[in-house]
């Protein structure tokens, strides 16, 4: 099968979910129709953005089992929760207004990228794997002082932290889904220019610096991108660890390319089909018994397992 037929099938698949979660068992069309759309719309915006931030950051650091989480935001991101409970309660303007929530956890998240690539890029031969290396201990740290901060508060406060470590698209603010769509297709603009690079940067830095690319301004100006996309899809619906690494894999599988204008087309389809269908079932068959994020992480967590085992055997 043709890239192209591929490419088409998966925009009917995703077409056909779509379709499925708006119209099935509506009932009440001018009540339940535009939550529906609302929470469809959140979908495409965080399942693309994080497809996206996945598909370039596996791109420059030419590793398929590395997603942008390993960079620590969404360890920060529950830290900066946890913090405002801990110090002023849950009753608080910041925690009860989502939009002052969303600013504040939007800016120090990409605050911290900025100043964490400043000061890994400023040394001679310091490289993007001594910042993956930096980003795992700052993430296992933030993880440890959530989890300390966490033990120390109130139990009716920890159900408000709580309800913030598991993604969620029941409540998505109207306000926010319109900030972060002009957010995202802002960044898309931009990387817009870097897309043809992708295809030779995938090659490893060597071959990119000998075939005319200035690797070290292209992979800075991606890692900041890949910064923002995540910070706003973490702060928009929650923490979703293994979404990126599971449909970026899926697609790599299915499409059979290295060409990029594929690959991130099907994935970013595929992450929409698994969120909308994912949202379905939670939905209709699980009676929001049970997060979305907890079957994603389920289904990548074990995909993971089998991508460890592949390349082990590989070797």
């Amino acid at each position: 099968m043709r890239k192209n037929m591929k490419i088409t099938l998966l925009v009917g698949i995703a077409m056909i979910c779509i379709g499925l979660f708006l119209f099935y068992d509506l009932g009440n069309w001018d009540y339940t129709f535009p939550r529906r759309c609302k929470k469809v719309l959140a979908i495409i915006l965080t399942g693309g953005a994080i497809a996206f931030s996945t598909m370039i950051f596996q791109t420059i650091t030419n590793n398929r089992i590395l997603t942008p989480s390993i960079l620590g935001l969404d360890s920060l991101y529950m830290l900066i929760q946890t913090v405002i409970v801990f110090l002023f309660g849950s009753m608080n303007v910041v925690m009860m207004n989502e939009n002052v929530n969303f600013l504040i956890s939007v800016f120090l998240m990409i605050l911290f990228s900025f100043v964490l690539y400043q000061i890994m890029f400023k040394g001679e031969g310091r490289n993007i794997f001594f910042l993956l290396l930096v980003g795992i201990v700052f993430g296992t740290l933030f993880g440890s002082l959530s989890s300390f901060m966490q033990m120390l508060i109130d139990p009716n406060e920890f159900q408000v932290v709580q309800d913030k470590m598991f993604a969620s698209f029941n409540n998505v603010n109207t306000d926010l889904l319109w900030l972060a769509g002009i957010i995202f297709l802002l960044v898309g603009f931009y990387v817009w220019r870097f897309t043809r690079f992708f295809d030779v940067l995938s090659l490893g830095r060597e071959h990119a610096v000998n075939l005319g690319i200035d690797y070290d301004k292209v992979v800075k100006q991606m890692l900041v991108v890949v910064a923002i996309l995540v910070s706003v899809s973490t702060a928009l619906v929650g923490p979703i660890m293994f979404l990126g690494l599971l449909v970026v894999n899926v697609a790599r599988e299915f499409l059979k390319t290295y060409k990029h204008t594929y690959l991130i087309a099907g994935s970013v389809l595929i992450s929409i089909i698994a969120l909308v269908g994912g949202q379905f079932v939670v939905e209709k068959v699980f009676a929001f018994s049970t997060p979305l994020s907890v079957i994603i992480n389920f289904a990548g967590g074990i995909y993971f397992i089998y991508l460890l085992l592949k390349e082990n055997k590989s070797w």
